[in-house]
């Protein structure tokens, strides 16, 4: 189940009960990478750089070391535990224009190797090595 738990690459579209899980700044200016995608084709709002909104989910990656992350990977994680009946396609949350690296990025998400409807990058999932 685990390998088959992996976020396409290329996502232009979604289903009703997939949601987009991308990389914000807290202030939700999502004017740049899968942040714009969120924005201009999935309904992320403007303003919103937390949680939930539209048909995606929002990470802040932008306020400093990996470190700050972590509690809204953790945040997301409950989330996503809470909802069972939602599939959520994690992108390489902070790999773009945050500038960390797969190595810095994928242990944040090492409580959701087992969690059923999280979905997780290819690079993510070798660094876990799972």
């Amino acid at each position: 189940m685990v390998n088959k738990r992996i976020t396409p690459d290329n996502i232009t579209s979604l289903q009703p009960n997939e949601v987009f899980v991308f990389g914000s700044n807290l202030q939700g200016r999502h004017v740049g990478g899968a942040a714009r995608f969120a924005a201009q084709r999935l309904g992320a709002q403007m303003g919103v750089g937390v949680g939930p909104t539209g048909q995606c989910y929002a990470i802040p990656t932008m306020q400093g070391g990996a470190d700050t992350i972590q509690p809204y990977v953790d945040d997301f994680i409950d989330y996503a535990q809470q909802h069972p009946e939602l599939r959520f396609y994690v992108t390489e949350i902070g790999c773009g224009i945050a500038g960390f690296t797969p190595q810095q990025i994928a242990p944040l998400f090492a409580a959701a190797v087992d969690i059923s409807n999280i979905y997780l990058p290819q690079r993510f999932w070798h660094v876990l090595s799972v």
